[in-house]
This record gives structure tokens, C-alpha cells and sequence, in this order.
């Protein structure tokens, strides 16, 4: 069976809503919600099947897009490779222009729309920020909330309370004040055993390689509704994360760190080859800040995550 080569896009309005369609009864996957896009034409690249395919739907010209992620899904019935871009500028006003209804949706209600099973990456991708925010050790109390604080008001909205020299009752102390520093304004993703998934409802969780090999065959610990994450070094991993059906990684080390100087960096070639392979959001860590950015999206990926290049404090 061909993989069918799918161009989509993730339209953000000038208030930061996003743009999606809905599918006209009689087509595949009929009645679901979808973000605009179709076919890649014979020899057609993705930005110019992406100007096409909108100008046709909505009526819009693209004038500045994105990769955002590559999502490939196997459907009983035919095979999909989903080209997403995120389009950050456009000319026009977007209006179904084949009679299909449209809707301006906040990034944090899509999961309230049904959408076709291939999309499920997609709708994290577009929720998630292009940074990741992970706290530094051996702070003290005071200053990590500080940081914490200084972050949100930064305006980081991913952030992963990591602090693997504090004590547990300590730690859980700090997540409860970190859990309201963030409230409305960021997510949290803390670290530690499962056994606490019941006491913060509000975090995301965001799982150790060695957890995700534990748990990995039994499955989401939790709904969809909470934000799932794991830290991953390689393909074998990735394919753990899939199975556990965590929402995004983080991948590391891409290159030399400070944090971990014993890690044999992966390399930016060897990053995007795994980052091909696997169909969710990947944060690139390790030796990466906001300057490489731009070379972490052209690698495939959601954004870069770190410590130091990140924290507020440093």
C-alpha cells in the first residue's frame, strides 16, 4: 500500500487561536475535525502544495510557514504521511471556500473537537510551546521558586520540576507551591513515582528513561486530558514512549553538556534520523538553547529544552 503524502497547516490568528475545518460527510474519516491541507501533487514540494491547498480552501495566500512535525499513521483501509507546517503569516480572510465549516479554536480547547486519529500528534504540536524549561540542581527552596516564577513571567509555558538531590517529602512540598505558581499561566511536568499521579492532579508527568521501560507495556498511566512526557536517548526508547502513548520527549544529548559530561552526544544527523522515525513532538536537549531553535525545527523537532540555557536565574 503507497503512503499517501499529506501537506497540513497549523493557522494561528493574530489572538493566537488556531484554524481548523470540518470534513464533509462523505469523505474519509467524514465529519471529524481536521487542520486545512490534502494531497501533494506529482513532484509538488510541501510549501508549494501548502500555498495551493490553501488558496483553494480558504482563499488565503501563505507567506510565511514552518515545519512544525512529520506524523505517519496507518489506517485499516490506507496509509498517511502527514507534512505539517506551522503558517505564521498569511494574507486574506480564511473562509470555507469549498462549503466546509470552520472554526477559530484556543490552543487549549482542540481536544474538545473530534479528530481523525493522525492528528492526535498534530493537536499536541500546536499546543505545546517551542521551549521546555527543566529546573537546575541543588538549588535552594526559595531561589528554584523564584526562578520558577520569574520564568512564567518570562513568559515560559513548559516547565519540568527536576530536582534529583531533594528528599521526597521536600520535593512534593516544592511541587505543591510550583503547581500554583504555574496555575493558568504554564505547565508543569513533575518527576517521581506513579504512586503520586493522584495528588497533583493539575501536573503533567514526565517520566525517566528507566520508568518508561518499567511501565512502558501497561500503557498510559492516566487520560488524555493530563499531559504525558519521557525522557528518551534512542530509537529503542522512542519506541517505548510510542507504545506508552506519551504525548512528547524530550531527546538527548544532542551535543557535549555540562550537566552530563560522561553522554556520547548523538549529533544533529543522528537526532533528526530519530526524530523521522517517531510520530509525537521532540523537544532536542543536551547542549541546546534558544539560539539553536530554528536548527531544531528544521531537525524535525517541537523546540529545544534545557537547564542553563533557559533558567532565569543564570
Amino acid at each position: 500500500m503507497k503512503r499517501i503524502h499529506v501537506v497540513a497547516a497549523v493557522i494561528r490568528g493574530a489572538d493566537g487561536r488556531i484554524l481548523i475545518a470540518r470534513r464533509a460527510d462523505t469523505q474519509h474519516q467524514g465529519g471529524l475535525w481536521e487542520f486545512p491541507g490534502g494531497k501533494l501533487e506529482e513532484g509538488e514540494s510541501v510549501e508549494a502544495a501548502l500555498t495551493r491547498e490553501l488558496r483553494e480552501e480558504l482563499g488565503i495566500e501563505v507567506s510565511r510557514s514552518r515545519a512544525l512535525i512529520k506524523v505517519s499513521h496507518d489506517y485499516p483501509d490506507k496509509q498517511v504521511l502527514l507534512d505539517v507546517r506551522e503558517v505564521e503569516a498569511f494574507t486574506g480572510e480564511p473562509h470555507g471556500a469549498e462549503g466546509q465549516p470552520l472554526a477559530w479554536v484556543a490552543p487549549r480547547d482542540l481536544p474538545q473537537y473530534e479528530f481523525p486519529e493522525a492528528n492526535t500528534p498534530i493537536v499536541a504540536a500546536a499546543r505545546l510551546p517551542d521551549q521546555y524549561l527543566i529546573t537546575p540542581d541543588g538549588l535552594e527552596v526559595p531561589q528554584m521558586l523564584k526562578g520558577i516564577q520569574k520564568a512564567v513571567a518570562n513568559g515560559i509555558r513548559l516547565i519540568q520540576l527536576r530536582a534529583p538531590d531533594m528528599y521526597d517529602p521536600k520535593y512534593r512540598d516544592v511541587a505543591v507551591d510550583a503547581v500554583g505558581l504555574c496555575a493558568g499561566k504554564a505547565q508543569l511536568m513533575l518527576k517521581g513515582p506513579l504512586e503520586w499521579l493522584g495528588d497533583f492532579p493539575a501536573a503533567g508527568w514526565h517520566l525517566t528513561a528507566a520508568q518508561l521501560r518499567k511501565y512502558a507495556a501497561k500503557g498510559r498511566p492516566f487520560p488524555k486530558e493530563r499531559w504525558l512526557a519521557a525522557s528518551c536517548h534512542s530509537a529503542e526508547e522512542l519506541a517505548l514512549a510510542e507504545q506508552m502513548g506519551v504525548d512528547f520527549v524530550t531527546l538527548s544529548p544532542v551535543q557535549a553538556t555540562q550537566t552530563h559530561p560522561e553522554a556520547v552526544p548523538l549529533g544533529w544527523d543522528a537526532a533528526q534520523r530519530l526524530i523521522a522515525g517517531f510520530s509525537k513532538p521532540v523537544y532536542l536537549l543536551g547542549g541546546v538553547g534558544p539560539g539553536e531553535r530554528e536548527q531544531a525545527w528544521e531537525a524535525g523537532a517541537q523546540g529545544v529544552a534545557g537547564i542553563r540555557a533557559f533558567w532565569p536565574e543564570s
